[in-house]
């Protein structure tokens, strides 16, 4: 019998498949499970024009990825910091800090896309990974200076 997969299944197959499986391990477990759904030729046009939309939707998302990397490159970010006499801060900058530093400048950019190389811990430059996208990704120079 052949079906769709609704969700990823460990030695089956990932989302949106056609698998063949037995009989009864369709019927009796993935179909009442709600983890596929029979392949009917209907069943079949839907699942090619979902699939159609989803790669148009990502298409978009990367080219915004990419358009937003290039403007970033030339940015330059400043990052105050309560520091002591040796140039060591106060805690450390944390990615809300570049977050908002970058909001400022004009981007939009979430926190959780936002990674250091090395942890900024003292007065100096730093870089900070952006990860946009899967195949996007930008480095964003800031320095952190004393206030």
């Amino acid at each position: 019998m052949e079906i769709i997969l609704k969700q990823d299944i460990k030695k089956l197959g990932e989302k949106d498949d056609i698998v063949t499986v037995k009989n009864g391990y369709g019927r009796n477990y993935l179909i009442p499970q709600g983890l596929a759904i029979l392949a009917t030729p209907s069943a079949k046009k839907v699942l090619a024009e979902n699939i159609k939309q989803a790669q148009f939707k990502q298409e978009k998302i990367k080219k915004d990825a990419t358009g937003l990397a290039a403007k970033l490159e030339s940015v330059k970010l400043t990052i105050g910091a309560k520091a002591g006499e040796s140039g060591k801060i106060f805690g450390s900058v944390n990615t809300i800090q570049i977050a908002d530093a970058l909001k400022k400048e004009g981007f939009e950019v979430d926190r959780r896309r936002i990674t250091f190389e090395v942890e900024p811990k003292e007065l100096g430059e730093y870089i900070a990974n952006l990860n946009l996208h899967k195949e996007v990704k930008v480095q964003v120079p800031f320095v952190v200076v004393a206030e």
